[in-house]
């Protein structure tokens, strides 16, 4: 009888003192999260994936997804830095996919200073970092368009929704954040 009353008591401690270490404690949170979205299974599959979100809170949240957005911009610049490399001898192309790396990596830092303003809770220097992160490819696809006889490339459209909905994504959160 001891040991049973030992047990509940064990697991109601836990629990009630973390309530995100309960089995389905931190898939709600994800889940109430995502709900304030744009992209619903983009963020609850990319929260879920990261093993660091079962412990994390809504701003832990935000600063996985914005992760996920910097290892986003981060492989659309190498990316397109291999694909200067293939065009060796169109100097337009590679002026054009200069200009776009360039874009991703600003991308990136502007990211990278969102979550700084996170941890200092500062929640519309954040959103406004991941605003201009997430308006850096329209650039890159200006590049293209102002640069006859160059094609946006279709890898690079697809890269360029993908960064769009993380930041989506994350501005949401940060919305929720905010309230």
């Amino acid at each position: 009888m001891g040991f049973s009353w030992f047990w509940l008591l064990s697991i109601l401690t836990t629990y009630f003192i973390n309530p995100s270490s309960s089995a389905h404690g931190n898939s709600d949170l994800i889940q109430k999260t995502c709900k304030n979205t744009q992209y619903y299974d983009l963020c609850v599959s990319s929260l879920r994936s990261d093993a660091s979100s079962r412990k994390a809170d809504t701003k832990g949240l935000a600063l996985i997804m914005i992760r996920v957005g910097i290892a986003n911009a981060t492989s659309t610049n190498s990316y397109l830095s291999l694909q200067m490399v293939s065009v060796p001898n169109d100097t337009i192309m590679k002026k054009v996919m200069q200009e776009c790396a360039d874009m991703y990596a600003s991308a990136n830092d502007s990211l990278q200073n969102s979550v700084q303003d996170l941890s200092m809770e500062m929640y519309d220097y954040a959103y406004l970092h991941v605003l201009a992160a997430a308006d850096y490819p329209n650039a890159c696809r200006n590049a293209f368009n102002r640069n006859p006889g160059t094609t946006y490339p279709s890898e690079l459209a697809l890269r360029e929704d993908g960064l769009k909905h993380i930041c989506d994504v994350v501005l949401g959160i940060i919305d929720s954040l905010s309230q």
